[in-house]
């Protein structure tokens, strides 16, 4: 079954796509994660290397069965190996839809970071026009992520 939810895309930390000064990963958390992933078994060579933050709030989510997990992903030189989710959904923006990806860095293994509950990171395809404020849809199946209503 599939629900969608309506969000606003959000500015994050800028970490992910390496659009950060203050980043200890020049080249973005996504394009040097990419290989590993890809040795793993799921290729994100189609999507953008960076993330949309996806605020669905008042409402939060939780991941219930993801159909990707890695466990102990040793990507960076000098930092802890991390655990990461991801689950397939689709962005409906200005009456297209976008295949994509909820990308959920276990925050457990995730030393120093805080990820506000109620923002969904997402991997997608480049999106022309996408700012941030825009408001969009986010499908996703009901059997991997359930959203929290509040």
């Amino acid at each position: 079954m599939f629900k969608q939810i309506d969000g606003i895309i959000q500015a994050g930390y800028r970490v992910a796509s390496g659009n950060t000064e203050s980043s200890p990963y020049p080249k973005g958390t996504i394009e040097m994660q990419t290989p590993f992933f890809k040795e793993l078994g799921l290729d994100l060579s189609a999507f953008f290397p960076g993330t949309l933050n996806i605020n669905i709030s008042p409402n939060e989510f939780e991941l219930i069965s993801p159909q990707y997990t890695f466990r102990n992903v040793r990507w960076a030189e000098g930092f802890p190996p991390e655990d990461f989710s991801f689950t397939p959904c689709q962005i409906i923006y200005q009456n297209q839809s976008f295949e994509s990806l909820v990308y959920y860095p276990h925050p457990e293994t995730k030393i120093g970071h805080f990820q506000n509950p109620s923002i969904v990171e997402v991997i997608a395809p480049l999106i022309p026009d996408m700012k941030y404020g825009d408001r969009i849809t986010l499908r996703i199946s009901t059997d991997e992520i359930r959203i929290l209503e509040k």
